[in-house]
């Protein structure tokens, strides 16, 4: 059995997770690769350079990666770990999926895709499927780690870990950023199921067991927010970048966006979510009840 264990981790999060997701999987030939975009991109960032990223992200506008030495021609599975940037996948792993020599690795092969998020990944796994799809692969597992404090909380400690690389307290008093201690520990549960499928070569109801440890879940609030913020960030990206053409004129640009972006998240978003949950959401709940029973099934035939 050749399993290829593939990732982008500027901090090590996701390298945990993805570890402890797998380190029971026995009898294979596990090939761990780390992809190192030859430009890197800079852990702690400034706040202008974490913004910058924005429009590449949200295009997928793809960057030069280092050389990837693969063990084999083929794998019988595929393990993805990602992050999303901006709603969607970081430009390390749009990049790797625009890649060749990976895509032909894909072709016929199932993938596992294991995300480290803040909490809003599903526009981001959407166009991640899209991609694995086109290629001739198919997702047939899917396992989200969440911040799960508050949105407004951890969009704020989130920009403590990301500009000052620390993952603590901010002033002592806010919770640590990111996935949990707990919820990272905990990811070892997934192991024996990932374990099964991959021993017997039986992948059709491998979600379904995923989704049997209750750990997976997707917040309407959220979910609200994220479907209007990608059509938001994809405006703002191709803004960015047709007119931004000079230095100057896309520091500009990004400036004004860096601070719509945080009134709208701090303050229109909260009146907006509100008024769809209270005159709007009674009326949908059953429908989109649905619909996210089938984005957590890694279905996105309804989107």
């Amino acid at each position: 059995m050749k399993i290829l264990i593939i990732s982008y981790s500027q901090t090590g999060q996701l390298n945990e997770l993805i570890t402890n997701c797998t380190h029971r999987i026995d009898q294979a030939d596990i090939d761990r690769i780390e992809i190192k975009p030859k430009n890197e991109f800079p852990f702690p960032w400034t706040s202008e350079s974490f913004f910058d990223t924005m429009p590449e992200s949200v295009l997928e506008t793809k960057t030069e990666l280092n050389p990837i030495n693969y063990k084999h021609e083929k794998y019988d599975v595929i393990i993805l770990g990602y992050q999303p940037w901006f709603l969607s996948p970081s430009i390390p792993t749009s990049s790797l999926l625009q890649e060749q020599s990976f895509l032909d690795r894909v072709k016929d092969t199932p993938v596992i895709t294991i995300i480290g998020s803040r909490n809003m990944w599903v526009n981001a796994q959407i166009s991640v499927d899209k991609r694995i799809s086109a290629a001739g692969g198919k997702i047939v597992g899917n396992i989200p780690f969440n911040d799960s404090h508050n949105n407004y909380i951890s969009a704020f400690t989130i920009l403590h870990w990301m500009l000052s690389g620390k993952k603590t307290k901010k002033w002592g008093i806010f919770p640590k950023p990111g996935v949990s201690s707990k919820d990272i520990e905990e990811a070892s549960s997934y192991t024996d199921v990932l374990n099964t499928a991959i021993q017997n070569n039986e992948f059709q109801n491998l979600q379904t067991e995923i989704l049997k440890q209750g750990k997976i879940t997707l917040k309407t609030g959220i979910w609200f927010v994220e479907n209007a913020g990608r059509r938001v960030f994809k405006i703002w990206s191709i803004l960015i970048t047709k007119l931004g053409t000079t230095p100057k004129k896309r520091k500009i640009l990004l400036t004004i966006y860096k601070y719509y972006l945080i009134v709208a998240l701090f303050f229109i978003a909260p009146i907006v979510v509100s008024i769809f949950k209270l005159l709007i959401l009674p009326f949908v709940y059953k429908r989109i009840n649905k619909r996210k029973f089938y984005i957590c099934s890694n279905k996105f035939e309804m989107e």
